[in-house]
C-alpha cells in the first residue's frame, strides 16, 4: 500500500526538478539579439568578474575562518571553550540581508563608527559599499558555520593516537595540522565551503544592499526591468552552470575519500600557555561579539527606538504569513523526504538511487534560478490551460520551497533512519505489520528526533529565503523576510530592525531545539 504513494512522490520530486531546468536552458531557443548584445557590451564582463571574485572571496574566508575555529575549539582547552563551541553555530540563525543591513547602518557615511572617526580623529569617509569587501566579509561571517560545523566534526573524530604518534616524532602542533589533520579533514571541509559557496551564488539581500552587481541581481533586474522572462531565464542558466562547477569541483576533491576516521577525541590533545589560552579566548569571543552580540544589541537598541512609528497591527499579518508558509511547506517537505528516505531504504536498484540523488539536487538551485524557471514553467501551464490559478496562488511557492528546501530535511531523516536495525523490521513484519503498521508505529516513533530537526530546519531556511519568495509570493503576502528587505533597501535600518530581530529569535529558539535533539553540540 506505501509503494505507490512514494514512487509517486519520487516521480513528482523529479519532475518537478527537472521541468523549471528544461525551461531555463530551453529558453536559449528564442534570443532577444539586440538584449544580449546590449548585456555582452555593458554588463556581461563586470557581472562575471563581480561573481567569481565574491565566490573566491567568500571562499577563502570561510575556508580560514571555518577551519582555524575548528581546529583550535577541538584540539586546544582554553576558557569558554565549551560555550564557544556552540556558540559559533548561531550565525546560522542570521539572515545574511540582516547582517548586511546591520553593518550599512553600522559603517556607512551616517553610521555610528564613521561618525565617530571623524568626530575624534578627523578621518574622513570611505565607502563600506565600494569593491566586494562588504558582502564577502557579511557572507563569510554568516556562512561559515558550514565549514566550523563539519571540520569540526572531522577534527573531532580523528584518532588521538595518531595524533600523539605524531608528536612523539616531533611534529608541532601547526605541522600535525598541516600534515596530518587537514588533509584527512579536507573532504568535509570541501563540502562545507561548496555548502557556503552555493548560498552565496543564491545570496540576493546582501549584494542587493550593497549595491554589488552579481548575476543574482542582473536576473532580477532584467525580469522587474525589462519584463523579460526568456532572459532572466537564459541569464540563470549562467548561474545554474556557477552552481554545477562548484558542484564539480566538490566531487573531485573529495574523490573516494571517507569523511572522518571512525574515532573520538575525548580530550583536547595539545595543551597552550596560560597567556595563549586567554589570547585564543579572547580571539574567539571578539568573533562571536561581531557576528552575533553586536547585531542583536543594535537591533535591540533600533527596535526600541522605532517602536512607536513601525509596529502595527500589520506585523502580526506578516508574522502569521511567514509562520504559515513555513510550517505548511516544512511538513510538505518533511512528509516528502520521509517518503524517499523509507524507498531507499527499501530499494538497492541503481535507476531508484540515481532518481533519489536527482530529486535532492534542487538545493543546488540558486532560489532566484529556480524562481525563474518555475515561473516560465508555470506560465506555460497557465497559457496552455487558460487560467492563472498556477501563478496567481500559493503553489508556486510551496513548489520552490520543495524543490530547494528537500535536500535540508532529507539528511537527520536519513541519518536517523540508519540507526533503526533491520532485525526490528523483521520482526515486526513477523508478527504480522503490514506497511501502513510499520509506518506508523515502527518508523514516525523511532524516527521522531530526525523528523523534528528536518522541520525545523526546513522551517527556518524557509523563514529566512528571500529571492523566491520576493518573485513568487502572491499579492498580499508579505513575510517578515520582504518587510526587512523593502524597509533596508530604503536605507530604514531602524524601522527594518523590529522584523529582523523577531526573524532572528525564531531562529536561535529553532537552533536551540536542534541542540536540545543532540544534532548540533
Amino acid at each position: 500500500m506505501l509503494w505507490i504513494p512514494v514512487w509517486s512522490i519520487l516521480a513528482i520530486l523529479v519532475l518537478l526538478l527537472l521541468l523549471p531546468i528544461s525551461y531555463l536552458f530551453g529558453s536559449w531557443g528564442n534570443i532577444d539579439i539586440q538584449l544580449w548584445e546590449h548585456f555582452s557590451a555593458n554588463l556581461l564582463d563586470e557581472l562575471t568578474l563581480n561573481t567569481l571574485l565574491l565566490v573566491l572571496s567568500v571562499a577563502v574566508g570561510t575556508l580560514t575562518l571555518g577551519t582555524g575555529l575548528a581546529w583550535f575549539v577541538v584540539m586546544y582547552e582554553f576558557p569558554g571553550r565549551r560555550w564557544l563551541s556552540w556558540l559559533l553555530l548561531l550565525p546560522f540563525a542570521m539572515p545574511a540581508y540582516v547582517l548586511a543591513f546591520v553593518f550599512l547602518g553600522t559603517f556607512d557615511y551616517g553610521g555610528t563608527v564613521q561618525q565617530w572617526l571623524r568626530t575624534f580623529f578627523s578621518i574622513d569617509y570611505f565607502d563600506i559599499r565600494e569593491g566586494v569587501f562588504g558582502p564577502a566579509l557579511v557572507l563569510t561571517l554568516v556562512f561559515y558555520p558550514y565549514v566550523y560545523l563539519l571540520a569540526r566534526t572531522a577534527f573531532a573524530n580523528q584518532a588521538i593516537s595518531m595524533i600523539e604518534n605524531a608528536r612523539l616524532l616531533g611534529c608541532s602542533p601547526a605541522s600535525v595540522f598541516w600534515r596530518l589533520s587537514f588533509p584527512l579533514a579536507r573532504p568535509a571541509i570541501a563540502a562545507g565551503v561548496s555548502l557556503a559557496l552555493m548560498e552565496t551564488l543564491a545570496d540576493f539581500g546582501t549584494v542587493s544592499l550593497f549595491n554589488y552587481s552579481t548575476f543574482t541581481t542582473a536576473i532580477y533586474s532584467v525580469w522587474e526591468d525589462f519584463h523579460s522572462l526568456t532572459a532572466a531565464a537564459q541569464l540563470s542558466t549562467l548561474l545554474l552552470l556557477f552552481a554545477v562547477m562548484l558542484l564539480g569541483m566538490e566531487k573531485l576533491s573529495r574523490g573516494r575519500r571517507a569523511f572522518t576516521q571512525q574515532a573520538n577525541l575525548d580530550r583536547p590533545p595539545f595543551v597552550l600557555k596560560n597567556w595563549q589560552r586567554w589570547l585564543v579566548s579572547f580571539s574567539i569571543w571578539m568573533i562571536v561579539v561581531i557576528v552575533l552580540i553586536i547585531p542583536i544589541v543594535q537591533l535591540g537598541v533600533w527596535s526600541y527606538q522605532s517602536l512607536l512609528e513601525e509596529w502595527d497591527a500589520r506585523y502580526f499579518d506578516w508574522l502569521s504569513n511567514t509562520l504559515v508558509l513555513s510550517v505548511s511547506s516544512a511538513v510538505i517537505i518533511v512528509s516528502s523526504a520521509l517518503l524517499m528516505n523509507i524507498l531507499q531504504k527499501k530499494t538497492t536498484g541503481k535507476t531508484v538511487r540515481f532518481l533519489l540523488f536527482s530529486a535532492r539536487l534542487g538545493y543546488a538551485l540558486p532560489g532566484v534560478v529556480l524562481a525563474i524557471g518555475i515561473m516560465g514553467v508555470l506560465a506555460w501551464f497557465n497559457q496552455q490551460l487558460d487560467t492563472d490559478w498556477f501563478i496567481g496562488g500559493l503553489f508556486a511557492l510551496y513548489l520552490a520551497y520543495l524543490v530547494r528546501f528537500i535536500a535540508v530535511a532529507h539528511g537527520p531523516i536519513e541519518s536517523r533512519l540508519q540507526t533503526i536495525r533491520p532485525s526490528i523490521i523483521e520482526a515486526a513484519r513477523n508478527m504480522g505489520a503490514n506497511s501502513t503498521r510499520l509506518l506508523w508505529e515502527i518508523y514516525l516513533p523511532l524516527l521522531k528526533p530526525g523528523l523534528i530537526a528536518a522541520f525545523i530546519l526546513a522551517f527556518l531556511d524557509i523563514s529566512k529565503e528571500l529571492p523566491a519568495t520576493y518573485l513568487l509570493r502572491p499579492f498580499g503576502w508579505d513575510t517578515l523576510a520582504m518587510r526587512i528587505f523593502e524597509l533596508s533597501t530604503e536605507g530604514l535600518y531602524q524601522r527594518a530592525a523590529i522584523p529582523s530581530l523577531v526573524l532572528l529569535l525564531l531562529g536561535i529558539a529553532g537552533l536551540l531545539i536542534l541542540r536540545r535533539l543532540n544534532l548540533f553540540r
